[in-house]
């Protein structure tokens, strides 16, 4: 399917919808259960192009796998921090997570590897991650431009050491060396912006639940301040026979949003709001516009009584993956949005920031980037919305997020729309599922 041509909502219906396992659980748990000691069951798995890049990746390393897709299922054979296979070539593909933490993990296992991507993934820097590895003795090559995929790791393994990691462009880093701190023990110091990142703080609550004992550091002479954080994992065996993986709420934002679009209600199966997930913040922004919300089993909004909202000032750097969809849900309010802080996701599967400028432009809404104080920020004014042909950039979230404005308005067609595979490959037959 080259395009996708998105049919305006004529009659209108309450949304109930399932959506796949949260992308980033599934990849964090699969690096968990591999470190492991002893046999894992990891139920609701997320199958999609980076998850199966995960899993493919984790295969070509020797590690013992059951796949089931119908049910949602892999079971993995944890090694205790060894890999099989110490002398292997692996292709991450386009998976950001997958990319991150195959590096720290054979960076920190030890052996002899050559990590391969996709086009996408060559344009992605890791220079930052590239730099801190070999300042602990791990051996780096480049083999097409310095600081990105793909490249060659000869590593003898990190021992029990100190390592510290910025976490302003990418928190990915920091989550993959909180995990790996269990192979040989290490201490942890993270800086930046986003210390207290939402995913981060999803590392720590998987470490927990995997049973992996972490402390934070106190420094009692204040050395460590402002916008710093350190960790202390130490060597340690662990196992987890069963590990149950959220529904991702990054993907069930879109449908409580096309909820407010339409002024029905909607709800998603398996969606808590005690959901560890930072995008969780995304369903207080909506009952902030007006959506009324609750929880009676699985969480529901209900827009029926909202008839038009007024724009917001929004402070999105905590949960970034819903700028897109906030950029969508701002574009039908009626006076302007201000995204704020969100110069991080220019490098992700695209530069999101410019995307969103760009492709509200065609649509004919008012946007424009604003620099700021150090910070990133986009203006969105709305304007009488038409169809256009929209591209993607083979980012996911750019496909999903303005198809939802096809919902609104006749003549929206998502070009390359089978981009959104990376994590949600059937989105399309879920969406029509609303028409």
């Amino acid at each position: 399917m080259e395009q996708y041509r998105v049919k305006k909502v004529i009659e209108k219906k309450d949304i109930n919808v399932e959506v796949p396992g949260s992308k980033s659980i599934t990849n964090r748990a699969l690096m968990l259960a591999a470190i492991s000691n002893g046999i894992c069951k990891l139920n609701g798995v997320l199958f999609s192009d980076d998850s199966r890049a995960f899993l493919e990746c984790l295969e070509k390393l020797g590690f013992e796998l059951e796949i089931d897709e119908n049910k949602k299922q892999v079971i993995i054979k944890g090694e205790n921090g060894r890999i099989p296979k110490s002398d292997v070539k692996i292709n991450v593909r386009s998976a950001g997570t997958a990319a991150r933490f195959m590096t720290v993990l054979l960076a920190v296992c030890g052996g002899n590897y050559i990590l391969e991507s996709s086009e996408q993934m060559k344009k992605r820097p890791m220079s930052q991650l590239l730099d801190s590895l070999r300042e602990k003795g791990v051996k780096i090559y480049c083999l097409e431009e310095e600081g990105h995929f793909p490249f060659e790791i000869h590593s003898q393994g990190i021992g029990q050491t100190d390592i510290s990691i910025d976490t302003t462009k990418s928190s990915q880093y920091a989550s993959a060396l909180l995990m790996a701190g269990s192979v040989n023990g290490m201490n942890v110091k993270l800086t930046g912006s986003r210390v207290n990142g939402a995913y981060i703080k999803i590392t720590l609550r998987m470490l927990e639940q995997f049973g992996i004992c972490y402390d934070e550091v106190k420094d009692s002479n204040k050395k460590v301040q402002g916008n710093t954080k350190v960790y202390s994992i130490q060597k340690q065996e662990f196992s987890k026979c069963v590990y149950e993986i959220e529904p991702d709420m990054s993907a069930a934002c879109y449908f409580y949003a096309m909820g407010l679009l339409l002024g029905v209600k909607s709800k998603v199966k398996g969606i808590r709001l005690d959901s560890m997930q930072g995008d969780v913040k995304f369903l207080y922004v909506l009952k902030q516009l007006g959506c009324g919300i609750s929880e009676t089993g699985d969480v529901e909004i209900d827009a029926t009584n909202v008839k038009g909202y007024d724009g917001i000032e929004i402070d999105m750097s905590d949960f970034s993956d819903q700028a897109l969809t906030m950029a969508i849900v701002a574009a039908f309010a009626k006076t302007p949005t201000k995204i704020m802080n969100v110069a991080h996701i220019r490098g992700q599967e695209s530069d999101r920031v410019w995307v969103i400028v760009n492709e509200l432009r065609k649509l004919g809404c008012g946007a424009e980037i604003l620099e700021e104080n150090g910070s990133t920020n986009i203006l969105i004014t709305p304007n009488i919305i038409h169809g256009a042909e929209i591209d993607t950039y083979e980012d996911h979230r750019v496909a999903m997020s303005f198809s939802m404005a096809g919902l609104r308005t006749e003549g929206v067609i998502i070009n390359n729309p089978m981009c959104c595979k990376k994590t949600f490959e059937n989105y399309f037959e879920v969406l029509e599922g609303i028409y």
